[in-house]
């Protein structure tokens, strides 16, 4: 069984151009979530996707294999697919490349057990329970709802479920952590954009919209994306305080 991660890093950002090589603590940040992915048991290959000649001239400085693929993919699941076309691998373990705080743990939950069959079309991703109230209302972070199997059944940039019936119960939130067959990369690459995807923004709506079952793994994270340049700045904090202790 072949297990690759791949780390998409696009360069020209809306809200924050060029952010994959953005210095933090002296290195890139694409260095930090490539060194988490290395770290993990299970997985045999790292590699970035990206887009952009600067990342890729990044990569080199520190042997970190990158891919070269289109600008004109529409979403990170369509650049995965378009890398699985040119890397082969049983499973594609997918990490948001705005995530230097990732543990390796996480990513070793997401690798599937040796009974998944490699030649289906399977789909999961990570999740977590959602301990601070301001990230409840917080719109880049994606609340989950799920069935009693743990497939997903809903998804939100608001708070659900909504407490009307008992107020005892956990939000869940999205990681940035996902695992995918090539199979299940090409379903969604040939899958039109559905109309809640359209209207929460939310890619892995692809699965859901369209009655392909997308689990949910629960991990145990820290994690912190890098959307803005404060963000950028905690980020920073965080990674200092752990290399000086």
């Amino acid at each position: 069984m072949k297990v690759v991660a791949v780390i998409p890093a696009r360069y020209e950002s809306s809200r924050f151009p060029g952010k994959p090589i953005v210095d933090i603590c002296g290195k890139p940040m694409i260095w930090w979530v490539c060194n988490q992915a290395m770290k993990a048991k299970g997985i045999d290959e790292v590699y970035v996707a990206t887009d952009d000649d600067r990342i890729v001239k990044e990569c080199e400085k520190y042997n970190i294999k990158a891919v070269m693929t289109s600008k004109n993919n529409p979403t990170h699941l369509d650049r995965l697919y378009e890398f699985s076309t040119k890397v082969d691998a049983d499973f594609y373990i997918n990490i948001n490349g705005d995530e230097p705080l990732i543990e390796s743990s996480c990513i070793e939950d997401l690798i599937p057990k040796e009974e998944v069959d490699s030649s289906s079309s399977y789909a999961a991703n990570g999740m977590m329970i959602l301990t601070s109230p301001i990230d409840a209302f917080d719109s880049s972070k994606i609340k989950i709802a799920t069935d009693m199997q743990g497939y997903g059944l809903y998804m939100s940039r608001t708070p659900i479920p909504f407490p009307k019936g008992r107020s005892d119960y956990e939000l869940k939130k999205f990681v940035g952590v996902q695992c995918f067959t090539k199979k299940a990369l090409e379903f969604c690459h040939n899958t039109k954009r559905g109309y809640l995807e359209s209207i929460e923004d939310i890619d892995e709506y692809r699965f859901i919209e369209n009655g392909h079952k997308l689990l949910f793994v629960m991990t145990n994270a820290t994690t912190l994306s890098v959307d803005t340049k404060k963000d950028l700045e905690k980020v920073r904090k965080i990674m200092e305080e752990k290399l000086n202790k």
